[in-house]
This record gives structure tokens, sequence and C-alpha cells, in this order.
């Protein structure tokens, strides 16, 4: 008979480790949209879009050659922000309305009552792996200096590919990191989906316990499901997780891991405590805020088990995760919050165990 999981714990806490989670998935609409669409990367590539048709109008060519607007990946805008010449304008245009809409962005959130008071920004998603994302965070920290406005911008520490399981660490309870030395994390995204295994090291002896600040993740999984023409429905992506989880337990077990009996899942939308989503999954194929399906049910079903162990599968919010494998370089301001720049904008905001009472 299966061992039963001492590590169950409600979806979607806003109590985590050191922090707590003031609000996320903050929709302020302007218009016939959100202000925070306005610096999703999608909101870049639309105004890269807009200054190479300028450009071609006023010089009669176009400066990017042939290259369609979707398949330019970020080494190619890298590489031309690297040039002198007309598409490098061209991207540092971009560039410039990019960083302008950031700022605005965090400014408009300020606004709001979950962002008060925040000192710090820290800016995720695969954007901030380019040169052109990097400078563009800079410049729009830049504009908000100018405006006198006393908040910082700076991009994560960690690579995009491993802040949402990185910062599964800081999700996780107490117990896991005193009894088990890894654990599976998973991170959902519009375009792709990340898998990967977590370990804290030390905790060897009582005088020197597993600290989540030295979290690191191995065996990183990554896998492009939205142009993968197999992967049509919510069921495939379901089902692609799955088998992913289920090499990396083997590879935890080959490698002598103690890896605890829990998953964490990091994935779009509002995550309510009984393990529903609603509003924000809109980029994932399907609909995951159909009453009938949850995800952590539908993962359980199909993962083995861990030492004897059937694991519980934990969700919580992609940005919300993300924003916590920057914990650890934020313990020197009360309040912070973060910016995911990917197919859409995620936010979330935190306030420090020693800001509680303020």
């Amino acid at each position: 008979m299966p061992k039963k999981n001492p590590l169950r714990l409600p979806h979607g806490s806003p109590q985590v480790s050191d922090a707590t989670i003031s609000g996320y998935g903050l929709e302020i609409r302007e218009g016939k949209g959100f202000v925070g669409d306005r610096a999703s990367r999608t909101a870049f590539r639309e105004g890269l879009d807009r200054w190479r048709k300028l450009y071609k109008r006023i010089l009669g060519e176009d400066v990017l050659g042939t290259i369609l607007n979707e398949d330019i990946g970020k080494g190619d805008i890298d590489a031309w922000l690297k040039e002198e010449g007309d598409a490098a304008a061209v991207v540092f245009s971009a560039m410039e309305d990019h960083a302008a809409q950031l700022a605005r962005v965090v400014r408009r959130f300020t606004r709001h009552a979950s962002w008060q008071g925040v000192q710090r920004v820290a800016i995720g998603g695969g954007f901030k792996q380019s040169l052109a994302g990097r400078r563009t965070i800079r410049r729009a920290d830049q504009l908000l200096r100018e405006a006198k406005v006393e908040i910082r911008l700076r991009a994560m520490h960690h690579h995009s590919d491993e802040g949402g399981l990185v910062g599964w660490a800081h999700v996780a309870p107490s117990a896991v990191w005193r009894h088990y030395d890894s654990m599976l994390a998973v991170d959902i995204g519009g375009t792709n989906v990340r898998c990967g295994i977590v370990r804290v090291p030390g905790g060897e002896t009582k005088n020197k316990p597993r600290n989540p600040d030295d979290a690191r993740v191995t065996n990183v999984r990554k896998w492009g499901h939205a142009a993968d023409k197999n992967m049509t429905h919510r069921e495939h992506l379901v089902q692609g997780i799955a088998d992913m989880l289920t090499r990396l337990i083997d590879k935890a077990d080959k490698r002598g891991l103690k890896l605890a009996p829990l998953v964490g899942v990091a994935c779009p939308g509002h995550i309510h405590g009984d393990g529903s989503i609603t509003g924000g999954s809109q980029n994932l194929p399907g609909d995951w805020e159909d009453e009938n399906f949850h995800l952590p049910h539908k993962l359980m079903e199909v993962l083995p088990s861990i030492n004897g162990i059937p694991p519980h599968v934990h969700l919580h919010n992609d940005a919300v995760v993300q924003g916590l494998s920057e914990l650890p370089w934020m313990r020197d301001v009360s309040r912070w919050a973060v910016l995911t720049i990917g197919t859409g904008l995620g936010n979330a905001s935190y306030i420090n165990d020693d800001a509680r009472d303020d």
C-alpha cells in the first residue's frame, strides 16, 4: 500500500517562505485592452514591425532584409543592434518605445493598492535574455529616475528557463528541505514548458540546515509546445509534462537524490486554493478554466510514485514563482515586485516578513 504524502498544501497560497504575496495577475483596463499588454514581448515585436515599415517607406528598402516578422529571433535582433546602420536604428527605436511603455506600466501599477510602497521591480521572462531586452530594462529604469520615481528596475539573476523552477524552493514548505534535498518543478508558458529538478545543497548536519536561497536547478527539459504540430489539445500538453517528469524521477533515482514526493507547477492564471484556474490562461491550448478540468489531479493520475509515495502536485501562478527566485536579492527592501515579459506581461508583488506590520 502506498505511503501517505505528508507534503500536501493548499494551491496558490499567498504565504511563502519569508514573504507574503500581496497580489498577482493585476489587470488594469485601458481602452479595449490592458495597460500591461503595452509592455509585453508581443508589443515589442509589433513596435519593431512599425519602425521597420516606416524605414522602408522612407528609404525605399527593407533594412531588415527578407526575413519575415514571425521568424525574427532574439539572436537576429541582437546582431542588428551590434551593427552600425539602419537596421540598428530600427531596433533602437523599438527599444526606446518599449522602454517608455515599460516605465509607464510600472508607474501605473504603483497606483494600485497591491503595489503601494514597492521599492524595486525585477524583470524576468525570455525578453531579458537578449541584449536588446537588458538594454531596454536599463533604459526604462533611467526613465523612471528622470521622472523622480523612487523605484528601481533590474533584470532577474536566473536564466529565464530556470527562474520559474528555482522559485519553488521558496514556495515549498520548510519540511521539504528538512527531509529532502530536491523536488520536481514545472513552468508552463504560452510558448514553452520547462521541467527540472530543484536542488538545495547542505543539510548534512543539524548545524547546517538547507537554505532555499542556495537552490539550483538541474536537468532542465524545455519543450516548445506552441510550435509542436502534434500538440493540439490541452490533454496532449498535460501528458507531455507527465512524460518529462517521469524521466526526471528516474534521473533523480539514478543520481541518488532524496527527491521529495512533491511537484511544483507554475501556470498562468489566477490559482484558487482548490487548484482550479480562472483568468489569464488564454495563451494555453484548450480551456484550462473549465470547471471539469483540474490540472493537479490530471497530473497526479498519471505520475509514478516517488519512493513509494504518490507525489502531490502543487499549483501556483507562474509570475509569482518566477519572482520568488529573486527573493535572495530582495531582502534589503521591504516591498518589491516582478514583471515577466513573455507572450503576455505577468506580474506579482511581495511584502517581506519584517515589513508585514508596517
